[in-house]
């Protein structure tokens, strides 16, 4: 490891980086240089989804770590992804340009109180959402994500109780859909938490003609309200493939980049969160991430990501059997 005293502080390289330097080519040398691989979720800001060699949502960016040949991932997003990444490709060096992009969800279900929350619960199927922690997902007996979660509740015997953690709006969404009575930890996402009921009310009315996308970690009035309900990557399909000119997209607001860029012809609005004069609602958490940040991390390879073992191998389990299954249904 360099012994550059600049090097780090508060979780990042924090080195001064020239305003002279092309950050583009910089990084895009460096990943030639190292066999890296960039990865970044929908919703990383739009210069980063420019520069990534892959943009997706929590499931695609699981099954591209588990069949990526490069020897470094940098996985632009937020903390959980990068260990998702690590538990599925442990012989590869997975880097995060933030050690501080954490996740109000994950964060919402510590490890040592899921697993006291669990053991009330002996004889049920633990099912728990991918914005977990390892810890968590060692815990568990299958992982989803919004892509898969209806399909995955509906393929477990229903003489099996279940238990879901941690998101308690995208549980209750699940039970609606699939019929089936969880038992719920009570977590939410901040972001999708957030959204003004009454804003988006009034967008409707001021863009009659918009379709309310919104995602299942949203509260459940305004899923009511919503016209479609998905996963970011199936609010993007639906954008592309629905002739509507006119979308409101509840969901953090970075996913409206790749919606634009698939139709340039149509308007995207954000949907406004309740505590702001803005018109979008960000997770600050995801937007920790820079070019800066990518340059230095790819430059000296820091932060890297560490999962012990132990976890590691606990928690390859219900995601292996989440990709298993998955790819069996074609999701």
């Amino acid at each position: 490891m360099n012994n550059n005293s600049e090097w780090i502080s508060a979780g990042y390289v924090t080195e001064g980086v020239s305003e002279k330097i092309d950050l583009v080519k910089e990084i895009n040398r460096l990943k030639k240089e190292k066999n890296a691989i960039i990865m970044a979720h929908y919703y990383q800001v739009k210069e980063i989804q420019e520069i990534a060699d892959f943009v997706g949502d929590s499931l695609a960016l699981a099954q591209q770590a588990a069949k990526t040949n490069a020897d470094i991932i940098l996985l632009a997003g937020v903390f959980f992804m990068g260990e998702t990444a690590k538990i599925l490709s442990p012989d590869k060096k997975v880097l995060v340009p933030d050690l501080n992009a954490g996740c109000s969800l994950a964060d919402s279900c510590p490890a040592d109180a899921f697993e006291a929350f669990v053991k009330q619960y002996p004889n049920h199927e633990v099912v728990t959402y991918v914005n977990t922690s390892a810890a968590v997902k060692a815990l568990s007996d299958i992982v989803v994500t919004s892509t898969n979660a209806v399909a995955v509740i509906n393929s477990i015997p229903k003489e099996t109780p279940i238990l879901f953690g941690p998101d308690r709006n995208l549980g209750n969404y699940l039970q609606g859909l699939s019929g089936r009575e969880m038992i719920l930890w009570d977590g939410a996402c901040h972001v999708h938490e957030k959204f003004s009921v009454e804003k988006i009310a009034q967008l409707k009315k001021d863009h009659p003609n918009a379709l309310l996308l919104a995602h299942p970690e949203c509260k459940k009035p305004l899923l009511i309200m919503a016209d479609f309900i998905g996963s970011t990557a199936a609010l993007l399909k639906y954008s592309v493939e629905n002739k509507s000119k006119e979308f409101i997209v509840a969901t953090e607001a970075g996913i409206i980049h790749q919606m634009q860029k698939a139709s340039p012809e149509k308007l995207f609005i954000p949907a406004p969160p309740m505590d702001s004069t803005c018109g979008c609602n960000d997770c600050e958490f995801m937007k920790l991430n820079t070019l800066q940040k990518i340059y230095l991390t790819l430059k000296h390879e820091y932060p890297e990501v560490y999962v012990d073992e132990d976890i590691r191998l606990k928690a390859l389990k219900p995601i292996e059997r989440m990709l298993d299954l998955s790819a069996k249904l074609k999701l």
